[in-house]
């Protein structure tokens, strides 16, 4: 059982996704994210191939609904597979095979995607989404996040949770904001109380990266 979204900050041209699952480590699996690419999620019974598929098709040039086309028509047992994507104009798509699980839904609006399997019922989603459209001032990890918190509100998954991620790329190589809860009994909860730790430093470390003689230093034994 699983909730995502994937979306774009149309702001700063950002992409993130969000999701929670009863199964362990979901972020290792199932978000992922390329800057000036998009955002895509690969869930319900997991082929973690599909969402590095899904962002090179997108790289090439096609659009979200031609590249879910794309790698769901050549993805091995697709019946079982659930995919969103964002693409760098905003346009969103969902697949969800005939085998997804459960109570699933799918809902796409501008700039963002999410869909859910084995869900408490069809509301869900769209409360995600209303979430994510209706936060637009906040930066886009939070946003997401924030998604996640009116998914549980509405019903959420239809058994307990033991996992969660946020995953965000901005405008470097590699995603600025990476959080993972593994294994807890609250993860979207401890999830948020990791985000209000990160948030603050996120962007002393693209610093770091960048430019390490400007990089502010934390004062603490090996500090990196």
């Amino acid at each position: 059982m699983t909730i995502s979204i994937a979306g774009r900050c149309e702001r700063t041209g950002a992409f993130g996704v969000a999701i929670s699952s009863s199964s362990p480590a979901v972020g290792s699996r199932c978000p992922n994210v390329r800057a000036n690419v998009g955002a895509v999620s690969s869930q319900n019974v997991t082929d973690p191939s599909l969402g590095p598929a899904l962002l090179d098709a997108l790289q090439t040039g096609l659009s979200a609904r031609d590249a879910l086309a794309k790698v769901s028509s050549s993805a091995t047992h697709p019946e079982f597979r659930q995919l969103t994507v964002v693409d760098k104009t905003g346009e969103s798509a969902v697949y969800s095979g005939e085998k997804s699980l459960g109570i699933n839904a799918e809902v796409t609006s501008k700039n963002v995607a999410a869909a859910g399997n084995m869900l408490a019922n069809e509301n869900v989603i769209q409360a995600m989404v209303d979430s994510f459209n209706a936060n637009v001032e906040k930066e886009l990890a939070d946003r997401l996040i924030l998604a996640l918190e009116a998914g549980v509100e509405a019903g959420g998954e239809a058994g307990p949770v033991h996992s969660a991620a946020v995953l965000v790329a901005t405008d470097v190589a590699w995603p600025t904001t990476n959080l993972r809860v593994d294994w807890d009994e609250n993860p979207i909860a401890k999830l948020r109380e990791i985000y209000k730790v990160w948030a603050p430093q996120a962007q002393d470390y693209v610093t770091r990266a960048l430019n390490p003689n400007s990089a502010p230093s934390y004062g603490v034994p090996g500090d990196e």
